[in-house]
């Protein structure tokens, strides 16, 4: 598995593009109805039960805004959340905490969606050798931040990109095998090519198929969509110190019953691609000559 940090020059790059889409042209509203002077505090107000993820993005989102802003972080990356519970304050001029405010909350509820759906699956396979990965059905440019995400809800990064190492999946055997290849022959060949430090992976639909791509040199088997009788039945054959993946129709509901056959780790698409966004919103208190 492959980790890369987050680092502020990343999360800087990828504020400013979203900001310029949401902002590049001004805020009209706000330059129509907020006095430019006006002074004002908001907090971040968490409206439903999750896992935190993004308060430094969104400190990034207020500061790259207006740097005179005061963002006070009142909860870290990771923390469960509950209604109610204020993560953040942000204090300073009025029109900029407004037009920073949408930017912000997008990236806040996005990261903290996924890490909050990452960590009810990470719940479900407690007590077992399975761990939850991430896969790269991410959302394009926002890749790090939503593997970020995973992190802090509970479970771990899968390849980053295409350069984090080989696998083999369903298509590249089926165009070799059109060529008249065998399962064994292609996984020796890519083997051969491949740098000895890194991922190699073969997807495979079979428990037979996983003991061949094993003994031609495998090191991690991705068992895809088998049914946990399949998977137990693969994880028994395959030699020691080869490890197992299970991917493709896994949910909320089955994803013990995959844990409980064995595998090493349970890669899941939906923590990134079908994450609902956990609710949370910028709440302005008014000025004090308005009170």
């Amino acid at each position: 598995m492959t980790t890369r940090r987050l680092t502020q020059a990343e999360v800087d790059r990828i504020v400013d593009i979203a900001l310029e889409e949401d902002a590049g042209r001004g805020d009209l509203t706000g330059d129509i109805l907020i006095p430019p002077q006006t002074k004002g505090r908001a907090s971040v107000l968490v409206k439903a039960e999750g896992v935190l993820a993004g308060i430094g993005v969104a400190a990034t989102v207020f500061r790259r805004t207006d740097p005179s802003l005061t963002f006070e972080t009142l909860a870290k990356d990771g923390t469960k959340v509950r209604p109610g519970d204020v993560v953040a304050v942000v204090s300073g001029n009025v029109a900029a905490i407004l037009k920073a405010e949408r930017v912000a909350l997008n990236f806040l509820q996005r990261m903290s969606g996924v890490a909050s759906l990452t960590a009810r699956y990470v719940a479900q396979v407690r007590g077992t050798r399975a761990r939850i990965v991430d896969t790269r059905k991410t959302t394009p440019g926002l890749r790090l931040l939503e593997k970020y995400a995973v992190r802090m809800g509970g479970g771990r990064n899968h390849r980053y990109d295409l350069a984090d190492g080989v696998l083999i999946k369903d298509n590249h055997i089926a165009i070799l095998r059109a060529a008249g290849c065998t399962l064994a022959q292609i996984v020796r060949e890519a083997r051969a090519k491949a740098p000895p430090d890194l991922l190699f992976e073969v997807e495979v639909n079979t428990p037979e198929d996983a003991v061949i791509a094993a003994e031609a040199g495998a090191g991690m088997i991705m068992l895809d969509n088998m049914s946990p009788a399949e998977m137990k039945r693969a994880v028994r054959m395959l030699p020691k110190g080869v490890r197992t993946e299970a991917s493709g129709g896994i949910n909320l509901g089955n994803v013990r019953a995959a844990a409980e056959a064995g595998v090493d780790i349970i890669s899941i698409g939906a923590l990134t691609h079908s994450a609902p966004a956990l609710d949370i919103s910028l709440e302005l208190e008014p000025p004090a000559s308005a009170r």
